[in-house]
């Protein structure tokens, strides 16, 4: 154990020492006058991927289909000879119209030798080498270079050339130190493996796992596509408030905080769902909103306290519209961002191009538990089912619950190919209409795909009368010690009361939506910023 102990204070000491040498390399630049903090902007040209795109097409353009020598049958000595004398006339013909380039980003690699050295820049869209050369980019900018560091940021300007190995790579005629690192980053061949490290500094993580930034930038792209997708469809993108009296549409406990200047208690919302629909009320036929909820709840690889949610609200149309809407949109995302309608999570091939199943709430159940909820006549026969499938319910817990809890156990894990669950219990959907033709259950479904809800819709109730008597019920649930029921909102009540057309709604986690589409195996992995404990607990 002491053995061990002196050899972390040795690898602490040679870090400080490191990080000391790293400052004092700023403190001698800034003194020669060439801060690099001082530098405000850099003219960029090009990305690395945008190089070696442009090379390739530039080279297929003038050289053709010119073919590689001919050395069979030469000896070693010989054969070298020959394809010397290919690649430098290559080059020649290439040179003679060079492409002019400007890139910049974070210095990955550093071989020095003598006269001349290579290192590689990593950008947003990948890295490339560079040949850096003190006969052109001149004496004193090559001695500053052999004395920098992985992790600092340059501005390179050349022209781009293809190497004796085949690597596309940028010639430097200029080269600038735009950020000097102060820290070292992780070793790279071994990158940045330790998850709470790369959730707590993803910043570092975007740097050294090339998958992470990846996910990142397919985020942003479903987000892009789920607007255009929605645009085309002549939704209206808005915002509602996030700091609310009663933070109701949905079954989760909030965050509580105060209004100083107002002196009112106010919780974060939970949903989006009691404001979009005031707009439909207000004659704003199609309206979508993203943003951030807040639900003050536990953190697994699916759930996190904050996350992503989008909502959209269509007048004139029901569950069965959001159905037609969601497939579309699904596929519609596979092919835009995947580039098939087939993608795979976790090794496991998920079809999004088949049109989608659908099965009630009850005939899952009955499929998978063999339990035929609709000849359960009561509260009592359906707690007495639970028992007898040993699954945990509340004493305030009525039939419609007790199916919920059914389908939680039995259903969800069979549901691999995307399945709309449909003709939910009216006790757990205090939002939604009663089906006609069966006033305990209600038009709602949800899409389950990968074992996971992706989305809950509705088709809105709309009846300010049932949705009083349907609020009373959960005050009456939050007053037996139910922590998630949902509280009257009498603003929302006025709202029906003007007047809401019939209107079909859903809300997506978008979160989940990207972990399914960039295969992630965690909520936190497709999070920038996840909540984690703090380190001074």
């Amino acid at each position: 154990m002491a053995n061990q102990n002196n050899n972390k204070g040795g690898q602490q000491q040679d870090v400080n020492q490191l990080l000391k040498v790293r400052r004092e390399k700023l403190q001698n630049l800034q003194e020669a006058g060439k801060d690099p903090f001082q530098i405000t902007k850099y003219n960029v040209t090009h990305h690395s991927s945008d190089v070696k795109e442009l090379y390739n097409a530039h080279e297929a353009e003038i050289l053709g289909d010119r073919k590689a020598p001919d050395v069979e049958g030469l000896d070693d000595a010989a054969k070298r000879e020959v394809i010397n004398n290919d690649y430098n006339e290559r080059r020649e013909i290439m040179d003679a119209k060079p492409i002019e380039v400007s890139i910049a980003g974070r210095m990955m690699f550093k071989r020095v030798m003598g006269k001349a050295s290579f290192c590689n820049i990593q950008d947003l869209k990948g890295n490339i080498q560079v040949y850096v050369a003190r006969d052109n980019v001149g004496e004193d900018s090559y001695a500053d270079f052999k004395k920098s560091d992985i992790g600092d940021i340059y501005g390179v300007k050349g022209f781009a050339f293809r190497t004796k190995t085949g690597e596309i790579s940028i010639h430097a005629e200029e080269i600038t130190l735009l950020s000097k690192s102060l820290q070292i980053l992780p070793e790279k061949f071994h990158g940045l493996t330790d998850t709470d490290t790369r959730y707590r500094q993803r910043y570092v993580d975007l740097i050294m796992n090339q998958e992470s930034k990846e996910v990142f930038i397919k985020r942003s792209q479903i987000l892009k596509e789920i607007r255009n997708f929605l645009a085309g469809r002549d939704f209206m993108e808005v915002e509602t408030p996030m700091l609310v009296s009663n933070a109701g549409g949905a079954a989760a406990r909030p965050f509580e905080t105060h209004y100083n200047a107002l002196n009112e208690d106010v919780k974060l919302r939970i949903s989006l769902e009691l404001y979009l629909k005031r707009l439909i009320v207000g004659g704003l036929e199609r309206v979508y909103e993203i943003g951030r909820v807040f639900r003050n709840e536990g953190v697994d690889t699916r759930h996190n306290p904050e996350f992503t949610l989008m909502e959209l609200y269509q007048a004139y149309t029901d569950y069965e519209g959001m159905m037609e809407l969601t497939e579309s949109m699904f596929r519609y995302l596979a092919e835009k961002v995947c580039g098939s309608t087939k993608i795979s999570y976790n090794g496991v091939e998920i079809d999004l191009g088949k049109p989608f199943a659908r099965m009630t709430m009850i005939d899952a159940i009955k499929k998978y538990a063999g339990v035929d909820f609709d000849q359960v006549p009561d509260d009592a026969a359906a707690k007495k089912l639970a028992d007898e499938h040993h699954i945990e319910y509340e004493e305030r817990h009525k039939k419609g619950d007790i199916v919920n809890l059914f389908f939680e156990e039995y259903c969800e894990k069979e549901l691999i190919q995307p399945t709309f669950i449909m003709d939910h219990p009216i006790e757990i959907s205090p939002l939604t209409k009663k089906k006609p033709s069966d006033p305990t259950k209600v038009e709602r479904f949800e899409l389950f795909c990968n074992t996971w809800e992706m989305c809950n819709a509705y088709s809105e109730l709309n009846d300010p009368i049932d949705q009083r008597e349907r609020f009373a019920a959960q005050d009456a649930n939050a007053a037996a010690g139910d922590d998630e029921a949902e509280h009257t909102d009498e603003d929302f009540l006025n709202a029906l009361e003007i007047g809401m057309p019939p209107t079909g709604g859903i809300g997506y986690g978008i979160d989940r939506l990207v972990m399914l589409l960039t295969d992630s195996q965690a909520i936190r992995d497709v999070l920038l910023f996840p909540t984690m404990k703090s380190l001074d607990k």
